[in-house]
C-alpha cells in the first residue's frame, strides 16, 4: 500500500514538474500606448506566447517579440488572437510587446500567457538518473503532463472566447433595445403629429 502511494505521489510531482513555467496576464493597453514584458532565458530554451483580445474596438492589436540583440523574432499587425512558439537562439532578455498605437481613442483588453520551458541543462540531467527513470511509468507521466498542459490551455482559451462572445451579445442586445426605443419614439411622434394635423384640418374646414 505504501509503495503504491509513493508511486502515485511521485507521478503527481513529476507531472507537475513537466509543466513549463507559465505566466497568465490580463492587461489594458490604452490608445497610442504600448505594453512590454520581459523574460531572461538561456540559449535553446523553448518559449511561447498565446494571446487573445477580450475587449476594445475591432478586437485587434500589434504584437512584437524581439531578442536580446534587438532582432525581431515575430511581428503581427492588427491580430485578434494568436499562438507563437520558438526556441531562444541566444541567452538574454526577450521582449514581448503589445502596441495599441494605431487606435485613436479605444483601449484594448489583452489576455495572454507567457510560457518558458526548462533550461537545456535542467532537461538533460545525468546519465544515471536517465537510466533509472527511463521506464513505462515515466512515459505515462510525460504524456499526462502534456495532456494537462493542453487541457489548461484549452480551458483558458474557452474562457476568453466565452467572455468575448458574452460582451458581443450584451452589446448587440443593448443596441437592439436602443433601436426599439428609437422606433417606438418615432411612431409615437408620428401618431401625435397626425392627430394634431387632422384636428387642425377639421377645424379649418369648420371655419370655412
Amino acid at each position: 500500500m505504501k509503495s503504491s502511494w509513493r508511486s502515485f505521489s511521485f507521478a503527481i510531482l513529476f507531472a507537475a514538474s513537466l509543466l513549463n513555467t507559465a505566466h497568465s496576464y490580463t492587461i489594458t493597453v490604452d490608445a497610442h500606448a504600448e505594453e512590454c514584458f520581459f523574460e531572461n532565458v538561456e540559449a535553446d530554451t523553448k518559449m511561447g506566447l498565446t494571446f487573445e483580445i477580450a475587449e476594445g474596438g475591432f478586437l485587434d492589436i500589434d504584437v512584437t517579440i524581439t531578442g536580446p540583440d534587438g532582432a525581431v523574432i515575430y511581428k503581427g499587425e492588427r491580430e485578434s488572437s494568436g499562438m507563437y512558439t520558438f526556441s531562444a537562439p541566444t541567452a538574454g532578455r526577450y521582449t514581448y510587446c503589445f502596441s495599441n498605437k494605431m487606435s485613436t481613442m479605444t483601449p484594448k483588453v489583452v489576455m495572454f500567457n507567457l510560457e518558458v520551458g526548462a533550461a537545456p541543462q535542467a532537461q538533460t540531467g545525468n546519465k544515471e538518473n536517465e537510466e533509472v527513470n527511463h521506464n513505462k511509468l515515466e512515459d505515462m507521466i510525460k504524456e499526462l503532463g502534456t495532456t494537462l498542459k493542453t487541457v489548461k490551455h484549452d480551458q483558458e482559451y474557452m474562457q476568453v472566447r466565452d467572455r468575448i462572445h458574452r460582451a458581443i451579445n450584451e452589446s448587440t442586445n443593448s443596441r437592439v433595445v436602443m433601436w426599439s426605443i428609437f422606433e417606438a419614439s418615432v411612431l409615437l411622434i408620428m401618431t401625435l403629429g397626425q392627430v394634431y394635423y387632422l384636428k387642425r384640418f377639421f377645424e379649418v374646414q369648420r371655419v370655412v
